[in-house]
This record gives structure tokens, sequence and C-alpha cells, in this order.
């Protein structure tokens, strides 16, 4: 996960492509605190260097930016876009990620037609301010066993603990600070792919 604020006076398009190149699948571009135009500058600019590198572009959030850049689709929360006028927005070919942090919110989601959810927080993390009771690994499997739909794991993770998160049912992972925070992006991305084995190298966004 690609955050502008984390990012901080460093050129965060610069900082994705050093994730790309260590092997991340997929980004999501968040911006909580830039202007809209300053948002959209930067997702038009991620869009175009996506689509050469055929990486799964998602921004979170705003409907109206996704569509502006032609990104994969956009990431909801519980209080953010209800899924179901997202989707008459967007249409049935754009993703549509939804933050989950209980069973009732992952089944709710999937019912009403998400594309996948984000389960978290596993672990304690600095990069949420409003954070939701922690999950931890059997919160994540509780979630695994009622849900079919593809599931990214959030939340303190790292190289450390990332393959558990894995074998608990996570079909990927989203990180900010073990990667945004890294001195050595590429590296600490393609531990981070590493760590997470050979599951993670399919195919599940298509």
């Amino acid at each position: 996960m690609a955050d502008a604020e984390s990012a901080g006076e460093r050129n965060i398009l610069a900082l994705i492509q050093e994730a790309v190149r260590g092997g991340a699948t997929m980004i999501q571009l968040r911006a909580k605190t830039l202007s809209l135009r300053e948002f959209l500058r930067i997702s038009l600019e991620a869009s175009k260097l996506f689509k050469r590198e055929n990486i799964p572009l998602i921004i979170n959030d705003r409907i109206d930016i996704a569509l502006a850049c032609q990104a994969t689709g956009v990431h909801l929360g519980q209080e953010d876009f209800p899924l179901s006028f997202a989707r008459k927005i967007l249409g049935k070919k754009k993703l549509i990620g939804i933050s989950v942090n209980t069973e009732e919110e992952a089944l709710e989601a999937e019912k009403k037609g998400a594309d996948y959810l984000g389960v978290g927080p596993i672990f304690p993390t600095p990069s949420k301010k409003d954070l939701k009771q922690l999950l931890g690994l059997d919160g994540l499997r509780r979630i695994r066993e009622k849900i079919k739909i593809p599931i990214l794991a959030i939340g303190g993770i790292n190289a450390k603990n990332a393959r558990e998160v894995i074998k608990a049912g996570a079909d990927g992972i989203a990180v900010i600070s073990a990667i945004m925070g890294a001195e050595d992006i590429r590296r600490a991305t393609r531990e981070l792919r590493e760590a997470i084995g050979e599951k993670n190298k399919k195919e599940i966004w298509k």
C-alpha cells in the first residue's frame, strides 16, 4: 500500500517503482491529507506507469479519482461510499475491495459483491490512528472459514510474520510501514515476497 503521508518528502512514485521492482504485485494508492488535485496528479502518473508494468492499481476511498485515472479498482472502508452504489458507478469490470474487522462485516461485503477483502488489523500497527480491535491469526482464520473471495491481511505485517499470516488463510498481504518505512524499499519488498512463498504468486485479481 503506497501511502503519501508515509512517503513524507520522498517522491512517492519513485518509491512505488522500487516496490514493483522488488516484486509487489498490486499497489493501493492512499493519500488522506493531499488535495484532490494533487492526489489526482499522482494517480494519473501511477496509472500510466502500472499499465506499462501490468500491475493492478487500486485507489483508496476515491471513486472519482479511480474513474479519472482508469485505475483497476477502488478500496473502501466501512465508513466510505457504500459498496452497492460504488458498483453501480464503477461497473462490473472494476475491482472493489472492502476493509473489514469482523466476521459480520466480511459476510456482508461478500454478499454485496466485493471482489476481495482487506482484513485487519492482524497485529498492532503505527499506520492506523483509529485502530480497531486486533484480530490476530485466530481472527483471520475465523473469517477465512466463512469467506470464499480473496483476502488481503493488513496491520503490523512484516517479513518475520508474513508466512504465518498466509498459513492462517490470507491470499496476500497489504503493508505500509514494512515497505514505505524501509531504507531499501526494493529489498524490503523482495524479503516480503520470499517470506510469503509461492502462494501469493498466483493471479487472484483476474
